[in-house]
């Protein structure tokens, strides 16, 4: 199978290589060889699972954390899920210090999520806002875009500090 594989792909690099001459057999590709060229150059989005560091979007003064543990689910975290997360980088006068194990909520997932409306959301980072135990904002800002589906996961108070809701 891996070297069936290998075959396909190196007779893309050959069809995107060789040029105009008669002699070269794939001129034209196929749509599996075009998957399989696809398949190098996008990276697979999955679920927020451990040690992904996300990028922290609230002034709680913390800027990157790396998931520990995500609380729901045997897979991962997605919109909305609650994390438990170690701080990796902080702002020195910040309230949160590195290397503190703190509680986030994912507001922003490269995951792709389908909507009610047939529509799908996804974003080009992972963010999360961090949260004390009783799911309460450590920050008073939040910066960025928020999906509204944290309404239906009653974090309706990071959608008030939230500056646009997607």
């Amino acid at each position: 199978m891996a070297a069936t594989f290998a075959s396909r792909c190196s007779r893309v690099g050959r069809s995107l290589f060789g040029g105009l001459s008669n002699s070269s057999p794939g001129l034209f590709t196929t749509s599996h060889e075009i998957t399989c060229n696809n398949m190098f150059t996008q990276q697979q989005r999955t679920f927020i699972q451990m040690r992904t560091v996300l990028k922290v979007v609230d002034n709680s003064g913390a800027k990157k954390v790396m998931c520990i543990q995500a609380l729901k689910g045997k897979k991962g975290a997605r919109l909305g899920d609650t994390i438990i997360a170690s701080v990796k980088e902080a702002h020195p006068n910040g309230k949160v210090k590195k290397g503190k194990v703190v509680y986030g909520v994912v507001v922003r997932a490269a995951m792709p999520k389908g909507r009610c409306d047939g529509s799908e959301v996804k974003f080009d980072d992972n963010a999360v806002v961090l949260v004390d135990k009783q799911g309460q904002p450590i920050g008073t800002r939040v910066f960025g875009p928020v999906p509204h589906e944290l309404r239906q996961k009653k974090h309706v108070k990071i959608l008030t500090l939230a500056g646009h809701i997607a």
